[in-house]
Order: C-alpha cells, then sequence, then structure tokens
C-alpha cells in the first residue's frame, strides 16, 4: 500500500484517540471507534482499515455485527481471538445499557414504548424467541416472560403455557413479542393464527391480548399500527388499548 501513512504520523485530527480526546466521541466514525478497541493494526494497516474490515463484512451494519462471534470476528485479517473478545465485550456493554433505559420504562400506551421495552432481547437473536411482556389494568409493565425458543425461521408457541405464565403474574394485559432473524417484517399465516387463538383464550380468561410485535434487528411490525389485530370479544374486560404508533 504505497499510500499507507502511519497513525503516528498522522495529524492530530486524523488520530481516533487524538481527535475523541479534542472533539468528542460523536465526531468518530464507526471505524474509528472500533479502531481504538483494536487498539493495534498490521504493519501495513492500520487499526482503523483492520476496522473497516470488520464492518464491511457485517455490511456496515451494527446490528450485523453485533449476531458475529469470536470465530466469525477471527476470519478477518488483523483479529485474534483477544481482540474478538474485545469487541464482543464493548457490543455486550452497549446492550446492557439499552436495557437498563428498557428497564426504566414503567408503561407502555403505543407500539413504540412496547417495542423500546422489548427490543433488546430480541433484535439481535438469529432464531426465533418468543416473549410476552405482561401489564396491569393501567398498561403499567409488571414484567415479561419468555416461552419458548425456535430455529431460524419459527418457534412452538402453546397457549396453555402463555396463560399459565400470565396468570402466575396476575397481568391483565399482554403484548405478543417474537422475532423475525431473518429481517422480514410481513407475518405469516402461522403467526396470524396463533394471534387469533391467543385473543381467544385471552378473551376467555379475560386477559387482553393488545397487541403482537415482530422484531427485526433494524424495525418491528405492529398488529395494532397495520390494523391487523383481532377484535377482543365482548366478554373480554374492557382495558385501555394502545394507541398507534407515536414518538412518545
Amino acid at each position: 500500500m504505497p499510500n499507507y501513512v502511519a497513525i503516528k504520523n498522522r495529524s492530530l485530527d486524523e488520530r481516533p484517540r487524538e481527535k475523541l480526546s479534542r472533539h468528542g466521541k460523536h465526531t468518530l466514525s464507526n471505524a474509528e471507534l472500533l479502531g481504538i478497541l483494536i487498539s493495534s493494526g498490521s504493519r501495513r494497516r492500520s487499526a482503523t482499515d483492520v476496522a473497516r474490515d470488520i464492518l464491511h463484512a457485517a455490511n456496515n451494519s451494527l446490528n450485523n455485527l453485533a449476531r458475529f462471534g469470536v470465530q466469525d470476528l477471527c476470519r478477518i485479517e488483523g483479529i485474534g481471538p483477544a481482540k474478538a473478545i474485545t469487541i464482543l465485550s464493548a457490543i455486550e456493554l452497549g446492550a446492557r445499557r439499552i436495557s437498563e433505559e428498557a428497564a426504566s420504562l414503567r408503561s407502555v400506551k403505543s407500539s413504540s414504548q412496547a417495542h423500546a421495552y422489548i427490543a433488546h432481547k430480541l433484535a439481535d437473536k438469529t432464531h426465533e424467541e418468543f416473549w410476552v411482556i405482561l401489564l396491569n389494568r393501567a398498561n403499567h409493565i409488571i414484567g415479561d416472560v419468555h416461552i419458548s425458543r425456535g430455529g431460524l425461521s419459527h418457534t412452538t408457541v402453546d397457549p396453555k403455557v402463555v396463560f399459565k405464565r400470565v396468570l402466575e403474574q396476575n397481568a391483565t394485559g399482554i403484548i405478543l413479542c417474537h422475532n423475525h432473524p431473518s429481517g422480514n417484517l410481513k407475518p405469516s399465516q402461522a403467526d396470524n393464527v396463533l394471534t387469533q387463538k391467543l385473543v381467544d383464550a385471552g378473551n376467555i380468561l379475560d386477559i387482553a391480548v393488545l397487541d403482537h410485535l415482530i422484531v427485526t434487528s433494524s424495525s418491528y411490525y405492529s398488529y395494532v399500527d397495520q390494523n391487523k389485530m383481532p377484535l377482543p370479544s365482548k366478554t373480554c374486560h374492557e382495558s385501555v388499548r394502545l394507541s398507534k404508533r407515536t414518538n412518545r
């Protein structure tokens, strides 16, 4: 690489550490931040150059990078187990920060708030999982329960298991949540059938099924927002409904 210039020979504003110190962390690119983490490159490539290779392997998506394991990262030239573990540790710290923010959300009044609460549990999974957010009559969050784990394209959900867990927590409203690792937001026919089954079961037990979210690494689908949520039966307790997506 004839144009290669070692970091130490670059201007201060071209050195990631000095740039962060002088101008703040928000001025650095993803490659520069990742380069600081891995610390060193190779004889002819800087840490930032290696970081760009990592991002390229992840299609320049931090969401995709969050799905990488140690072996995935070690396939990239310049990355060994120690650097791979450093990268994954930083990603996990970021995920835990999001988890803390979600835990501070005490009520759900829209699909966007429900997504903010559950996304960190589902967005980066490479297999399907099914979760339920538990609410009281005021739509305050009681907690959440993990119902099932499946494969790449489906997971088995037994309505009896769902409502056993819900009744144990004395919830009166629930939001169904599962992920699509493929990134496809469109609900399948099986998703629609399951939603109807759970709404019907909830009606009998006087537990309102308020929404069903399908989560991907970058977005989500809400049955309520898309006017696809089955109507509750007349015998179901009249509880507070979720409004459509807002920025609240």
